[in-house]
């Protein structure tokens, strides 16, 4: 049965409001947790009955991604120095399926600096699941059907859409995807009201975009996968072997919110220290830190990861989507509220 957490969450935050001090209250209503414990239960069983194994990987490493978009968080241990909390399990997970382990999954509590608002957390906790000799394709199915049975009995959910990226930029803006140069990139987010720094790489003035305009229209009839990324934004993911001008990478938006983002995953250790390299060189030039690679990682990838495909879900996103509620904090026990400056 379907729950109507919001007016209930609304009073808790007028209830909360203290000046000058932190409110100690849960931004949660109890009949929401409750609700999520229930979706939890169904996501374990869901990969049970497939065989998927559960596991569970460090929280700290003496790495971290790479990627200029993650923003890292950073402890001292005593007695092991520098760690990094993790914003993903998916590189201890690739030395899993690595070392032999087969399909694996695990529900992990990640941190990442500079999120904070409606639907990010700077602590938030990711589904992330790997299938030993699938492609994107395959994954994409498997995606659906989770969604869709975390979903039953609180909300429909209409049928699944999936379009390629350049197809979905064009519906959104207008403008061909070949033709979407920096500067029409600019005046695409200029007249969406988004702000932007004047000098930044192509891949970026896209992702933006995407960001920005495209995304919010995509998954209001149904679950939209969004597919084949351009090269440039491959991440993790393999070239297509048919056109290497795009990646096996899908993400999937439900009512305008980004929920997953989905690899037919690299398995080239060169290739994947030259795209760490690239991450670097571009952290260099915007005055970013450059961030120490995983070389267990690359270790792993160099004895042999064997071909899989790979996805990270946002989980308290789908809680709140499946549920009803407009934020993350009124389906976690203690989210930042919206507008939260942390």
């Amino acid at each position: 049965m379907s729950i109507r957490v919001l007016a209930s969450t609304w009073a808790a935050r007028r209830r909360n409001k203290v000046s000058g001090v932190a409110s100690w209250r849960p931004t949660a209503t109890r009949a929401a947790l409750a609700h999520r414990a229930e979706l939890l239960r169904r996501t374990r069983a869901f990969f049970d009955a497939r065989g998927a194994l559960e596991v569970e990987t460090p929280a700290l490493a003496a790495a971290a991604p790479t990627d200029p978009h993650i923003a890292s968080l950073y402890t001292e241990v005593a007695g092991a120095g520098g760690r990094w909390l993790q914003t993903s399990p998916e590189f201890p997970m690739k030395r899993l399926l690595a070392a032999g382990y087969g399909d694996c999954w695990q529900l992990a509590r990640v941190l990442r600096d500079g999120e904070a608002g409606r639907v990010h957390c700077p602590e938030f906790s990711l589904l992330e699941w790997y299938r030993i000799g699938w492609d994107d394709a395959q994954l994409i199915d498997e995606v659906d059907a989770l969604v869709r049975m975390l979903f039953d009995g609180h909300r429909a959910i209409g049928p699944i859409e999936c379009i390629r990226y350049a197809a979905a930029f064009e519906r959104a803006t207008g403008v061909a995807f070949t033709a979407a140069t920096p500067s029409t990139c600019a005046s695409i987010l200029i007249d969406a009201g988004a702000s932007f720094p004047e000098q930044m790489p192509d891949a970026a003035w896209h992702d933006l975009v995407m960001g920005v305009v495209v995304a919010p229209t995509l998954g209001h009839n149904g679950p939209c996968f969004v597919t084949d990324y351009p090269a440039a934004q491959a991440a993790l993911a393999r070239l297509r072997d048919e056109d290497p001008a795009f990646a096996g990478r899908f993400e999937l938006f439900i009512d305008g919110v980004e929920v997953a983002n989905g690899y037919h995953e690299l398995t080239d250790a060169a290739e994947q220290r030259q795209r760490f390299d690239t991450d670097n060189a571009a952290r260099a030039a915007a005055g970013m830190p450059v961030m120490p690679v995983d070389e267990a990682l690359l270790a792993a990838l160099d004895a042999g990861l064997p071909g899989c495909a790979g996805v990270a879900v946002g989980f308290d996103r789908v809680v709140m989507l499946a549920l009803g509620a407009t934020s993350i904090a009124q389906v976690t026990a203690f989210g930042p509220p919206v507008g939260a400056n942390l």
